[in-house]
């Protein structure tokens, strides 16, 4: 007999598939490319195949099924998101979700009340998750938008640093508006371009690297193919594959310093220009929800209201776009965004105003 706990954890693991079902199911009908449509469609019927099992395990214990509907805002939400991008850019987001299912059900397999028939059926299960993701994965890749991550990053960053900025500064420079806006401004914009030219040397630093690997690897092949296939073969036992199957591998390869290499070297988004326009734009976007207020309010108390609203706005979008899209907790994932923003914002200000008594700085 399962224990409440256990029921619990089922009957949202049934939930969750089913919705998941419905969510696919509905979006294979509004997309026109045959290829996402069959992804779609075959990942919807292996979600549902997941649920039956979940429904069975709820069933074995005479525990109620629950109906399940996802909610019609979370669908009209997609679909729109759907038609106003490109299908691959609501693909590249959904993945977000995977990790989150196969990680929990990997917890039951490990500890959860389950006969060895069952556990067999759980870890295909995983195995279907884990493909799911790598599935969304290459359309991410194929899509251009390898760099959703970091834009949604990026403008958490953008927002979160300088709410703290402009909120530190109104309270050491509190009445002088111009210039607590000037100052956000010049410390988002630097920020901006700081990320931005990181990003930029951070991926052309690795592609040149990669490359230079890449030469060395076909010359150590002109000269030593079997010096090569040695290094391979460490490369894959460092990372725990056993000597036998690192030796087998390296044998069925070949003469192929091109596919050695794809094993060897750190993979990486080649277009330096594109990750750093997705990471600056994305700061410079965050920044102006907290600092524009202080450009049109008349007091530094409506500025500074302004500024937290606008941004806290800002978090709780980014949160419910996430939220919606993955299939996270919308609830879990605002909070989170505004406590650590808004938590920020509020240890600015109170280090703001201790600079002003510390070094009694008057406006």
């Amino acid at each position: 007999m399962m224990n409440d706990k256990f029921a619990k954890s089922v009957r949202k693991f049934y939930q969750g598939e089913m919705q998941d079902h419905q969510i696919y199911t509905a979006l294979a009908d509004e997309i026109k490319e045959d290829d996402l449509q069959r992804l779609l469609r075959n990942i919807a019927a292996m979600e549902l195949r997941h649920a039956d099992f979940w429904k069975a395990l709820l069933e074995e214990q005479g525990e109620v099924i629950p109906e399940v509907l996802t909610p019609r805002w979370r669908l009209k939400w997609l679909k729109l998101l759907l038609h106003i991008s490109k299908p691959r850019f609501v693909i590249s987001i959904l993945e977000l979700g995977e990790t989150a299912a196969y990680e929990c059900y990997y917890e039951v397999l490990r500890k959860g009340q389950l006969d060895a028939h069952q556990k067999i059926t759980l870890s295909r299960i995983i195995e279907d998750e884990l493909e799911h993701e790598s599935a969304f994965q290459a359309e991410k890749k194929k899509s251009g938008f390898n760099n959703i991550r970091d834009f949604i990053l990026g403008m958490n960053d953008g927002l979160v640093e300088i709410l703290g900025a402009v909120t530190g500064l109104s309270a050491a420079y509190y009445g002088n508006l111009l210039l607590v806006a000037v100052s956000g401004l010049v410390v988002g914009v630097a920020g901006a371009l700081s990320m931005a030219i990181g990003a930029f040397i951070s991926v052309r630093s690795q592609r040149q690297v990669n490359q230079a690997q890449q030469q060395r690897l076909r010359i150590l092949f002109s000269v030593s193919p079997e010096r090569a296939r040695l290094e391979f073969i460490h490369k894959l036992e460092d990372s725990g594959v056993p000597t036998p199957i690192a030796e087998e591998v390296s044998q069925r390869l070949g003469d192929n310093p091109e596919a050695l290499g794809r094993f060897l070297l750190e993979e990486v988004d080649d277009n330096e220009w594109r990750s750093a326009w997705f990471t600056g734009s994305a700061y410079f976007l965050g920044v102006l929800f907290p600092v524009l207020p202080y450009f049109f309010s008349e007091t530094t108390i409506g500025a500074l209201i302004g500024s937290v609203f606008f941004a806290g706005l800002a978090l709780a979008a980014v949160g419910t776009l996430v939220s919606v899209i993955s299939g996270l907790s919308l609830r879990t994932k605002v909070t989170e965004m505004l406590v650590s923003g808004l938590g920020a914002a509020g240890l600015a200000y109170l280090f703001g105003r201790s600079m002003q008594l510390l070094f009694g700085i008057e406006v």
